[in-house]
């Protein structure tokens, strides 16, 4: 039997309203005592060897000394490093997980696990209860986060929050593309550009996220 086939929500349709309430509920109560958090975005084929492994273990380490909890998708890669430098920093280490039909298998940091049935249920979530967006590099699903943050925020559908991208090398052809044709083409203006940072660095990730909420607060 095909995935796709085993999956067909619409013969569900009128039960599957109570299904997504349920998991508002659930998660709007779970996640309304984590205090101030940062979720971290990334690739889950990321190993323990490479460097982005480290710098978002290093990363989440740096947010809960400034007393951040972290929240990722709990599954493997750069969720896992950042659920581990979250959880062996002694702090709050939240993980999303998502039930597909290739199972993700929560990661062993993860010490307050929620699950969801359905991403735009977990999307609410990431965005809900986050002060800053740490989007370390990835493949689709990162981009998917990446892209919806920054255009809720150019729409307006939320409150501008920093959005910061790890690794310039990585994203370096992605913004050379954005500049040269979206902006080139007037399909964005320059200020949009402004939204989210760059920067390889764990403590710059700190400071960029102190000064922000430094500036607002003015």
């Amino acid at each position: 039997m095909s995935i796709y086939k085993s999956i067909d929500f619409t013969r569900e349709d009128p039960w599957r309203v109570f299904r997504i309430m349920s998991e508002f509920v659930d998660g709007f109560e779970e996640l309304s005592e984590i205090g101030p958090a940062v979720t971290v975005f990334g690739s889950a084929r990321s190993k323990p060897s490479e460097k982005y492994y480290k710098l978002a273990e290093k990363i989440a380490e740096k947010l809960v000394k400034a007393k951040y909890a972290v929240i990722t998708g709990a599954g493997s890669g750069i969720m896992e490093a950042a659920n581990k430098g979250a959880k062996e920093a002694g702090g709050k280490s939240v993980g999303l997980n998502i039930d597909i039909p290739v199972a993700q298998n929560p990661n062993k940091y993860v010490t307050q696990l929620l699950d969801f049935r359905y991403f735009f249920c977990r999307k609410v979530m990431f965005v809900k209860y986050a002060k800053a967006f740490v989007v370390v590099p990835g493949g689709y699903g990162t981009m998917d986060e990446f892209f919806e943050s920054i255009t809720l925020i150019q729409t307006l559908r939320i409150r501008p929050f920093p959005v910061i991208l790890i690794g310039k090398e990585y994203w370096a052809g992605l913004i050379s593309w954005m500049r040269k044709q979206m902006l080139t083409n007037k399909l964005i203006d320059k200020k949009d550009l402004s939204i989210f940072k760059i920067t390889d660095s764990a403590d710059e990730v700190i400071t960029i996220i102190k000064a922000f909420y430094k500036k607002k607060s003015k």
